[in-house]
């Protein structure tokens, strides 16, 4: 998505379909390697993210971006050491839900994977809500709503169809993208050479208000750094995945964010002012004309759209197996799990999500990425305690190095997302809570009380 433009993970279904032979059942090919794990994850990541978020969370810091991108890289550097740790020992697709489930039990396995589906659903309509508000600026006599629902009701068409263009053009896109950046980099350095500049420390640094609206902006920004969340359910995919799984983990998540940061940085630099934006919301675009003209805008809108179409087309795919595979597997009513009789795809799945992606018309996108930054820094947390769990508390690892390992440095990762998670908007934590204690209110009736093992989700 361009808040993260090609979204997390493919998640696919839940149980293993009835009759279904062990013996029998095809095996990932084993074919990617360090660098292919490493790409794969920065293309999940998507650097354009930070063009998203640029006037809004500029707004949230008072013009310290780069310094929230910093406190967010730093935050995630002990996530991401966390997932490596479990994915040497889970080498099992499902990241933060497998992690969870096999340390903690099904019953917590099943509310972290519950919460993270409020990530799946939300980020296809988060592309249509940027869709809409970048068309709008090129279109401005236009409604931004209108291009938002034209684009949700041609998503969902074509994937009721079953069309299958996305996964061809997505590298193109991608590539693009960062041509842009690189270009934009470029150029806003030529401009402060020819330009009076404020300090170079300017957007580092924290404000009158201290670090609470750091930290506010940095929680926003959780939702950039979910590439490496996706390298994690790679496993079966990965040549020599105990060891090239947790490098790539930690490779993307410091790649990115020093992509992230240096943008914000010149970003910064170049637009000192973030009160004279016209708009918060497409502040990139004022960004990206500045230096470079209306022609690199205009070339600018027409990526990050194209890039918004495809997340949203590939998210909204992904969501709809999960919900047609609960459907298929009793988690939900059977008229889920049934595929249309001409097209083979799970459209009554494809509708449900497209309906919850009208929110695209009333949400705003700050309300829209905090409510995907809840999930994820939910997610986040339970990884890093469970690190503590299995190695420290179960394992019963002791030593200096394992101390600082599995029990020092999680804490500090957990604390850290707990703080961020705690900084989101009030809203996101009205949606969110209601959420999950639907989730749990849900397992309690499917387990008697808690009494029976909970259902299971695979997500790879």
């Amino acid at each position: 998505m361009s808040a993260n433009p090609n979204s997390k993970a493919a998640p696919v279904a839940a149980a293993s379909a009835p009759g279904a032979s062990a013996s029998k059942a095809p095996q990932l090919r084993r074919v990617l390697g360090l660098a292919a794990l490493v790409m794969f994850g920065l293309s999940y990541m998507a650097p354009v993210t930070v063009f998203t978020t640029f006037g809004t969370v500029t707004e949230i810091t008072d013009g310290h971006l780069a310094a929230a991108y910093v406190v967010a890289l730093v935050t995630m550097i002990f996530t991401a050491l966390s997932y490596a740790h479990l994915s040497r020992v889970i080498p099992a697709a499902g990241s933060a839900y497998s992690y969870a489930q096999k340390t903690f039990g099904g019953h917590l396995g099943f509310v972290t994977g519950w919460t993270l589906m409020l990530d799946y659903l939300f980020l296809p309509m988060i592309n249509f809500l940027l869709v809409g508000l970048y068309m709008n600026s090129a279109f401005p006599a236009i409604p931004a709503w209108v291009f938002a629902l034209v684009s949700i009701v041609v998503v969902l068409a074509f994937i009721a169809m079953g069309v299958k263009f996305v996964g061809k053009s997505s590298g193109v896109i991608v590539a693009m993208a960062v041509a842009i950046i690189v270009v934009f980099v470029a150029l806003s350095i030529s401009y402060l050479v020819g330009n009076p500049a404020p300090s170079v420390l300017a957007p580092f640094e924290f404000g009158s208000d201290g670090a609470s609206p750091i930290f506010a902006g940095a929680a926003v920004l959780a939702l950039s750094f979910l590439g490496f969340d996706a390298v994690s359910t790679l496993s079966e995919d990965a040549r020599d995945a105990q060891r090239n799984i947790p490098r790539a983990i930690v490779i993307t998540t410091v790649l990115g964010g020093v992509i992230f940061i240096v943008v914000a940085w010149v970003g910064g630099m170049v637009f000192p002012d973030w009160h004279s934006f016209v708009a918060l919301d497409t502040a990139g675009i004022e960004l990206v004309e500045k230096v470079g003209g209306p022609v690199l805008s205009a070339i600018f809108i027409a990526v990050f759209v194209a890039g918004c179409i495809g997340s949203a087309m590939t998210s909204q795919v992904s969501v709809s197996r999960i919900i047609y595979a609960m459907g298929r597997d009793g988690l939900l009513p059977r008229a889920f799990g049934k595929l249309h009789p001409r097209f083979g795809t799970p459209v009554l799945a494809a509708v449900s999500v497209s309906a919850v992606s009208l929110l695209a018309l009333v949400l705003s996108l700050e309300m829209a990425a905090t409510m995907i930054s809840f999930g994820a820094l939910f997610a986040f947390s339970m990884v890093n305690l469970s690190v503590i769990k299995h190695f420290f508390w179960d394992s019963k690892l002791r030593g200096a190095a394992a101390v600082v390992k599995y029990l020092l440095l999680p804490l500090v990762g957990f604390a850290l997302t707990i703080w961020l998670w705690t900084s989101l908007a009030p809203t996101s934590f009205i949606v969110g809570l209601w959420w999950m204690a639907v989730g749990i209110i849900f397992l309690a009736f499917r387990t008697k009380g808690f009494r029976q093992a909970p259902p299971k989700l695979t997500f790879g």
